[in-house]
């Protein structure tokens, strides 16, 4: 069962980034992204694409330029993830055949996206919309387009935001702080996992 649900590993180096991911792939959850503003981020995700990229879904977050789109692609990686809707960035990570989930935080981000080529919508900061804003921006976005709560989103409020319309979830430091270890990491992997199952039923 694949969920919808996005890893954030921000800080994570190329030394840990496998043990890591293993841990979050085993425990249920096969997207995976590793943001630019992290250590040697493009070595991680290259060592990821290498080693789990046949079952899970491996890439960047904090993309911000076309350049950066094709530096994820080169090295294997096939998911990018913006905190903002920069629709040169939507349309060429499209037009490589790679995952965009762009941030949007407004109607008119998310049409924009959308008619980009967006794969999906992160709402972000979601703590800022929050599971009434997610509600008012999904009576008048298209069903079939998948919108993701990151900021904010946890398993504590898993059920808030699918009832607003959420239809997975970007995780943080709810997952993965710098300096935690992969147990740690499994640990709150299997939580996040049975939460989101829960809340989904």
């Amino acid at each position: 069962m694949s969920r919808s649900i996005i890893a954030i590993l921000r800080g994570v180096t190329p030394g840990e980034v496998d043990a890591i991911a293993q841990e979050i792939l085993a425990a249920g959850i096969d997207k995976i992204e590793v943001p630019l503003n992290s250590p040697e981020p493009l070595e991680s995700i290259g060592l990821l694409a290498k080693s789990i990229g046949a079952q899970a879904l491996v890439g960047a977050g904090t993309v911000l330029d076309v350049a950066q789109v094709d530096a994820v692609k080169a090295v294997g990686g096939q998911l990018i993830v913006s905190p903002n809707c920069d629709v040169d960035v939507i349309a060429h990570t499209a037009s490589l055949g790679m995952e965009s989930w762009p941030g949007v935080f407004t109607p008119t981000e998310a049409f924009a996206a959308l008619k980009a080529g967006a794969t999906g919508l992160k709402l972000f900061p979601g703590d800022m919309a929050g599971p009434a804003g997610l509600k008012a921006m999904r009576a008048v976005l298209p069903k079939d387009r998948a919108v993701y709560a990151v900021g904010g989103a946890g398993p504590d409020n898993f059920g808030e935001w699918v009832a607003a319309g959420a239809s997975g979830f970007g995780i943080g430091s709810a997952i993965y702080k710098p300096g935690m270890s992969a147990a740690d990491v499994r640990a709150k992997a299997d939580a996040i996992v049975a939460a989101y199952d829960e809340a989904m039923a």
